[in-house]
């Protein structure tokens, strides 16, 4: 391992630096940031609803360094990876944590190994974790099964595991709840939020809970966990053989968070719901066409599953809802641009284009 710099702490803007005093992280280690979080809370015009007093608000978690969420759980995860004496670090991914981890352990100058399925990763994810010098591995199964490999690898070779299974995650991932808070000056009413392998709802519940039992405030939001319809063992009762949706980042069937979830859930007074493939690319569509957000098509399953929930009336008048978007659109390309017109061509004339903008 690379000797690290300390850290100017004084101009470290990191999630460490700002909840410290609510994070499992000793003073004396060497914090791994990248200046993550402090992500955009971004009022959803066209969604908001007057007339019933609803204001609905995107957590824009793309604008992370790495473009997700993961960024917040990896800062905590690594940093304690390092202190603990680790010199390289491993998960199984369907995109955005092989990208995080990847980057984070660049960052602190120790080795990354992640564990992708097979043909179903976003190019874009995995163009991150391959330039951040991460060791890709590939196997001809699932995330479920690249899973159960990583969990035990910890025995089998000096890596420190660093999926949502790692505590740590979770204790950096909450932090967004905090954030929302601060930037509120209160808890919302609903929290709408993509769920695959469950660790984000778990830790949300978890952050709006030590805000809650701190007296930062006197509620808590009912989580709502959206899932794709291909892939939605809460809503079905139990894990999913060969799940199957576009939204690659949530193709989890068997997600290892299960009781976390549940009781999150359960607690919040909250439930899970699912959305098929078509209404989670219009909404993803929805989202970057009339609010000028672009997410990944994961993240609009927060947003295709409150478009639902408007439109069956089940959720109380004058209330603040929130939706996280976890991750960048950049972080799929492919999927974007196969819903889109291809570019109009036209001759290099002045002309030829004032024609096509008036046709």
């Amino acid at each position: 391992m690379e000797n690290l710099p300390p850290s100017n702490r004084s101009t470290d803007a990191g999630l460490i630096a700002r909840y410290g005093d609510y994070l499992p992280v000793p003073k004396s280690a060497q914090w791994i940031s990248l200046n993550e979080g402090s992500t955009p809370l971004v009022r959803l015009h066209t969604l908001c609803d007057p007339g019933r007093g609803i204001e609905v608000f995107a957590k824009v978690e793309g604008a992370n360094p790495t473009g997700s969420f993961k960024d917040r759980g990896m800062t905590v995860a690594l940093t304690m990876a390092v202190h603990d004496g680790s010199e390289a670090v491993i998960c199984a991914s369907t995109g955005n944590t092989s990208a995080a981890a990847a980057a984070y352990a660049a960052r602190a100058g120790i080795r990354a190994f992640v564990v992708i399925p097979d043909g179903k990763i976003a190019l874009g994810k995995l163009a991150q974790a391959m330039m951040h010098g991460a060791k890709v591995i590939q196997i001809t199964g699932d995330f479920d099964d690249g899973m159960e490999i990583v969990k035990s690898m910890p025995t089998e070779a000096p890596v420190a595991l660093v999926n949502s299974v790692n505590p740590f995650r979770l204790h950096g991932q909450k932090t967004a709840a905090f954030e929302i808070i601060d930037t509120l000056g209160k808890a919302p009413d609903y929290h709408f939020l993509p769920v695959g392998n469950a660790g984000n709802i778990s830790a949300y519940w978890m952050g709006y809970t030590e805000y809650y039992e701190a007296r930062k405030v006197n509620t808590r939001p009912a989580m709502v966990g959206c899932q794709a319809a291909g892939a939605a063992p809460f809503v079905s009762g139990r894990p999913v053989s060969n799940p199957e949706t576009l939204a690659t980042a949530i193709r989890i069937g068997n997600p290892q968070s299960w009781e976390l979830a549940q009781q999150a859930r359960e607690a919040s007074g909250g439930w899970f719901l699912a959305s098929d493939d078509d209404a989670i690319l219009s909404a993803q569509k929805f989202l970057a066409h009339r609010e000028g957000i672009f997410c990944e098509p994961a993240s609009a399953v927060s947003v295709a599953g409150l478009i639902t929930a408007l439109g069956d009336e089940s959720l109380e008048d004058g209330t603040t809802i929130v939706c996280t978007l976890t991750g960048q659109g950049l972080k799929d390309p492919d999927t974007a641009i196969a819903q889109s017109p291809e570019p109009v061509r036209v001759a290099p004339t002045l002309t030829a284009v004032r024609d096509s903008i008036l046709d």
